[in-house]
């Protein structure tokens, strides 16, 4: 494949917005005090170079080179704005996380109670490889792997095959024969700024997005989240080549991305006459909607989830409480986003189609 180094290959937009050491965060996300470093109208259309944290930080010799060199990738083919950002972008290992974000971006006109709507038009990956990790006694078995509490990083190839891309995996510690499991990029952390002037942690997902790891996000998926700052200050990073539900290593398969955005404003009051107040990350995917709730607690999460479910529901199509609970009992799918985050999540996969009805009787036109 193509390596999709700054500036390099396909760029699908007009409008591109590299990963450089001024336009990048590493472990924080941005917030009302950060200066954008790109202003674009609604309706824009944005390429933006993600790069994964995974082989650049500390416990992996943060140089690029040295590590995936380690494993057979020439200097070639590793990333310059992953080398040059591991070498030059602050960020301090006892209170920063670990993900890169590229951002802010200005979208004119964007206010408080407004929601940005960000539609995944395109996930080029940028490299053939990408890492796995289960370290510093986290994940979804904490205590009990990784062994001896050492950090296991896990080099993982893709290659193309006739049925699509995969990635890589030996049943043993460097032997045959090979696992081959089925790619679908994402991108885990899309996001809008926070008020104030403390930058959050980018490991806890909230209202805002940022980390929210919901595999849904491929291409033509749409993600809707409340504005929090004049001019939104959107952001996006942790790139994934593929992710199952739960997360439960506590990284998927890390690897960076160039993906292609659009960034849309729903103002207020349509936003409440289509979906209600939307007070976290909600997703329209695959012909559902997917309203989500955030907790450290699991159980805690997961009635966040099924109480915004609900009030989705009521808000959009009209129906009774009562009713609603039951539809969701009945007819939806609950499933865990993720369980590493130190907040964890849980999607809810709402049918638009089950209520092609209510939506034909109220003139709504859906896709």
């Amino acid at each position: 494949m193509t390596i999709l180094q700054p500036g390099a290959g396909e760029i699908p937009s007009e409008t591109y917005l590299p990963a450089t050491v001024g336009t990048v965060l590493w472990g924080r996300l941005p917030c009302a005090a950060d200066a954008a470093v790109l202003t674009i109208a609604p309706g824009t259309s944005v390429t933006i170079d993600t790069v994964s944290h995974e082989g650049i930080l500390p416990d992996q010799g943060q140089d690029p080179i040295a590590f995936f060199g380690g494993h057979g990738v020439p200097a070639e083919q590793v990333l310059e704005d992953a080398v040059a950002i591991a070498a030059a972008v602050a960020r301090d290992p006892q209170l920063d996380g670990p993900h890169v974000v590229t951002g802010p971006i200005r979208v004119e006109g964007a206010q408080p109670g407004d929601l940005l709507r960000i539609v995944v038009e395109r996930l080029q990956p940028r490299v053939p490889y990408g890492v796995i990790s289960n370290r510093h006694g986290r994940g979804a078995l904490p205590g009990e792997l990784p062994r001896g509490g050492a950090t296991v990083s896990v080099f993982t190839p893709t290659e193309s095959r006739e049925g699509g891309d995969v990635g890589l995996l030996p049943v043993t510690e460097g032997g045959e024969p090979l696992v081959a499991f089925p790619l679908a990029p994402f991108l885990g952390t899309m996001g809008v700024a926070v008020a104030g002037e403390q930058r959050p942690h980018s490991v806890p997902p909230g209202a805002h997005g940022g980390n929210i790891d919901v595999n849904l996000l491929v291409e033509g998926a749409e993600l809707f989240l409340p504005v929090q700052v004049e001019g939104a200050l959107a952001y996006v990073g942790d790139p994934h080549f593929a992710q199952g539900d739960g997360e439960v290593a506590l990284t998927a398969l890390e690897a960076s991305l160039r993906a292609t955005l659009r960034f849309e404003l729903v103002p207020r009051e349509t936003a409440l006459a289509e979906f209600g107040d939307v007070l976290g990350p909600l997703i329209r995917a695959e012909g559902h909607l997917v309203p989500t709730g955030l907790d450290p607690d699991l159980a805690t999460a997961m009635r966040a989830c099924v109480r915004a479910a609900i009030a989705l529901i009521r808000s959009r199509w009209g129906m009774d409480e009562h009713l609603a609970y039951a539809y969701l009992s009945a007819a939806t799918d609950f499933e865990i986003s993720q369980v590493v985050d130190l907040t964890v999540g849980v999607h809810a996969r709402i049918r638009e189609a089950d209520f092609a009805a209510v939506d034909a009787a109220r003139g709504r036109i859906t896709a």
